[in-house]
């Protein structure tokens, strides 16, 4: 699992391609919800992408924390064992 390489670059054009957003919409800190616009299905499609990509199992208390890219990178990182 330590060949896993957790790119912020890379995490972002993901959930921008996801969102269907730009790439410059999705600063470190933009909320998911106020700011990128997000509902919950849009939510759920990310994780799930999230989730294929990087191979690991996120839970519904996790994702609720995930309110930006760089909460998504931290949760990503700790599932991984990268923190």
């Amino acid at each position: 699992m330590s060949n896993v390489v957790l790119d912020m670059d890379e995490l972002r054009t993901t959930v921008a391609d996801v969102l269907d957003v730009d790439e410059s919409e999705l600063t470190d800190e933009a909320d998911f919800v106020n700011e990128v616009g997000v509902d919950s299905l849009m939510a759920m499609e990310v994780m799930v992408v999230l989730e294929r990509k990087y191979g690991v199992t996120l839970g519904e208390e996790e994702l609720k924390q995930v309110t930006c890219l760089k909460k998504a990178h931290d949760l990503l990182a700790d599932k991984l064992g990268l923190a």
